[in-house]
Order: structure tokens, then C-alpha cells, then sequence
């Protein structure tokens, strides 16, 4: 797609995970952001945003699309290769990359183009 530009809504949403270092929802990213863009808005930003290897994205169990900021931003859609795995509580619901990679299996006649893969436990605070 290009160059996303910086705007007043871009910074305010990549703000959001930039502090809170996790994967976020989409609803939870409208919900925190709805003083400042309506819901459309939020939705395009993050489109680009993915667009531009800048963020990308993953369904959680509870069958929302999440998103997590890149580790090799500046990647395009089509080179980008965020092939770790996520992980969700089920306790608290806290979401997050791991950081392990998983290498992309080859098959034959078939081109592969996004691998996800969810593990579902519980998170180091809700064990103790």
C-alpha cells in the first residue's frame, strides 16, 4: 500500500500499543478510542497499518480479530511472515505474541500464505 502518514489518529492508535505492549482487539481498541475516531476509522487505520507490516493480525478464541505490533516493521503484506505463535488466558483474557518462531512447513503444489496458531492456558499471574 505504501507509506502510511502520521496522523492525529494513526499516533493514537499505534499509542495504544505501544503502551500496552500486548495484542489488542479491535473492539477494545474502539472502545478505548472512541472520544477520539468513530469505529470506521479505527478499522481503516488498522487495515492499513497491516497493509504496511506495521501491525499484524490474528483471530483469538473467542473468534475476534486481534492485533500486535510487528517485530520487522515496514515489511509489505504480501513479505510479511509473522509466523509466531499467540497466546490467549483463559482466565483474564490477557493476549500476546510469543516469541518463538515456527517455520512455515513446504507443500507440494501449494502456496501457503499465513500460518496462525493460538495456544489457550492460563498466564503467569493467573497461575499464582
Amino acid at each position: 500500500m505504501g507509506i502510511i502518514r502520521r496522523t492525529k489518529s494513526v499516533k493514537a492508535l499505534l499509542n495504544e500499543f505501544v503502551q500496552t505492549k500486548m495484542a489488542l482487539s479491535t473492539m477494545e481498541l474502539v472502545e478505548r478510542l472512541h472520544h477520539q475516531m468513530n469505529k470506521s476509522t479505527v478499522y481503516r487505520i488498522l487495515e492499513r497499518l497491516e497493509d504496511d507490516g506495521i501491525l499484524h493480525s490474528f483471530a483469538g478464541k473467542d473468534g475476534l480479530t486481534w492485533y500486535a505490533l510487528c517485530n520487522n516493521n515496514g515489511c509489505s503484506h504480501q513479505q510479511h511472515r509473522d509466523t509466531h505463535p499467540h497466546f490467549q488466558c483463559r482466565d483474564c483474557g490477557k493476549t500476546e505474541c510469543l516469541p518463538i518462531s515456527i517455520p512455515i512447513p513446504e507443500v507440494a503444489e501449494h502456496r501457503i500464505d499465513s500460518v496462525s496458531l493460538l495456544l489457550i492456558g492460563k498466564c503467569a499471574d493467573c497461575i499464582s
